[in-house]
């Protein structure tokens, strides 16, 4: 069955404009210029078809991995709320993982937390890769309602003000 990938890695809103995902493989250029790529897959467990984290590496195309971290569901809190709420208990398979095994039209990462994770690629490519992630994020624009509010005036009372 199929992992989702394409749709687990758009939930994790990564900023970089330059990317896809190729298989179970996420690959993005986050500095234009730069030769330097980030790959990010699923790791695997010592159960088959059992993933417990992300991989995330630095390539450079000639000299290949640079750097290489895993980052685990289980560390960054992917699958508590499900494993909470599903009575899995720690040192379990299941605990902080997901298979290839899962309903039909389900994803199989289906209740993953994705915050945590998120905020760690984040910290990784700002080592790798300094300013692509606030270059590649969308910027805020102001809302219709939002505007600046007036400064109230001072007024006097007699009381001295400090």
């Amino acid at each position: 069955m199929s992992l989702q990938t394409s749709e687990f890695f758009a939930e994790l809103c990564l900023p970089f404009h330059d990317s896809t995902v190729v298989g179970n493989t996420y690959y993005a250029t986050p500095l234009p210029d730069a030769p330097l790529r980030l790959r990010i897959d699923f790791s695997g467990t010592i159960y088959a078809d059992t993933y417990g984290g992300l991989r995330l590496a630095v390539v450079h195309p000639d000299w290949g991995v640079l750097d290489a971290v895993a980052l685990s569901f289980k560390d960054h809190g992917t699958f508590h709320r499900r494993d909470e709420a599903a009575n899995i208990r720690p040192n379990t398979k299941e605990y902080g993982t997901f298979d290839k095994y899962h309903r039909p039209n389900r994803p199989p990462w289906e209740g993953a937390v994705t915050t945590g994770l998120r905020d760690a690629i984040e910290q990784y490519a700002a080592v790798w890769f300094p300013g692509a992630w606030a270059a590649s994020a969308p910027g805020r624009t102001a809302g219709r309602t939002a505007r600046k509010a007036p400064a109230v005036p001072g007024t006097r009372n007699g009381s001295r003000a400090r």
